[in-house]
């Protein structure tokens, strides 16, 4: 993939403080159009990736191109068509929160003011926020806050949308919402950007995965390819279990026999047809075979040697 191609990509991004990584070496990159699930758990450099990408902080070393454009240089150019929620929003607590959109549009120079309430109308809309429009920021719940916040980022038509941690503080309706708002963005060929450690967010809605642990990338790629790399588990289900040990041996897998069947991890070379052949061949009386992947808070675990939150 091409930095042409890929909406975010980085190459050996490094950012130091004093003798400490906070990112070490990152080669990322996000495809145009993907819901890009950014995980690991807390003080993994996540936050830090993020704010290099922005322009926010300087990197110690390394490259980072953004729609295609090389970062900081082309900061002014790029960035108008990049939203972002980053590290929480941050408002006038006693204007309204149409106000508040209000003033971030205005301190946008790109901006129209003849279309200005229109915008904020459109933008609290697709938040779920318009009813609370005339409420005063101050009385907002933390997950109306975080809405908010999606709003302000939703302003301009985007290319990006980076959101770090866009549903802390959600209740599970509005996590939905989110969930279904990331979706029509991408469906609208905006790519989304989603940092997390929610395991249960990022498989329910991402396409791509891409895990931190200590500063370092451990694992990039569309979930099914995550997954599959992960250890995978074949069940078959028979009364004939003697015999369906005998053939999974023979294979080179070694079975374990249960009250109803038999279990064995798979070789990643062996394909669960040649087993069901193999047994079907045998004469081994089948009811069922069912191949059993490692989930992806296994899959995680094992990369980064830390558990994660499984729901938010």
């Amino acid at each position: 993939m091409t930095a042409a191609e890929a909406a975010i990509r980085t190459t050996g991004l490094t950012k130091e403080f004093g003798r400490q990584k906070a990112v070490d070496g990152l080669d990322l990159e996000v495809p145009r159009g993907a819901i890009f699930g950014f995980l690991g758990p807390n003080g993994s450099g996540k936050t830090t990736t993020i704010r290099m990408i922005l322009g926010l902080a300087s990197a110690t070393r390394g490259d980072i191109a953004l729609l295609g454009e090389p970062m900081p240089s082309a900061l002014r150019s790029v960035l108008p068509r990049v939203g972002a929620l980053v590290e929480g929003p941050a408002f006038y607590p006693f204007l309204s929160g149409a106000a508040n959109l209000r003033r971030l549009d205005a301190a946008d120079p790109p901006s129209s003011s003849r279309t200005r309430s229109a915008r904020v109308t459109a933008a609290l809309d697709r938040v779920g926020l318009r009813h609370a429009a005339g409420k005063k920021v101050t009385a907002y719940s933390l997950g109306m806050k975080q809405r908010l916040g999606i709003a302000n980022a939703l302003l301009a038509p985007r290319d990006l949308l980076v959101l770090d941690e866009p549903t802390n503080g959600l209740d599970p309706q509005g996590t939905r919402e989110v969930r279904t708002l990331i979706r029509s963005l991408a469906e609208e060929g905006t790519t989304v950007f989603v940092s997390s450690h929610l395991l249960t967010e990022i498989e329910q809605l991402c396409t791509h995965v891409a895990v931190m642990s200590a500063g370092r990338l451990v694992a990039q790629g569309t979930l099914d390819e995550l997954r599959e790399v992960g250890r995978s588990e074949v069940r078959v289900e028979t009364p004939d279990t003697a015999e369906a040990v005998e053939v999974l041996g023979r294979l080179g897998l070694v079975p374990v026999a249960g009250a109803s069947g038999v279990t064995a991890e798979l070789d990643g070379k062996l394909l669960p047809e040649r087993v069901t052949a193999a047994l079907v061949e045998a004469g081994v009386r089948v009811r069922g075979i069912a191949v059993e992947h490692q989930t992806l808070e296994e899959r995680f675990v094992a990369l980064t040697g830390e558990g994660f939150d499984v729901a938010g």
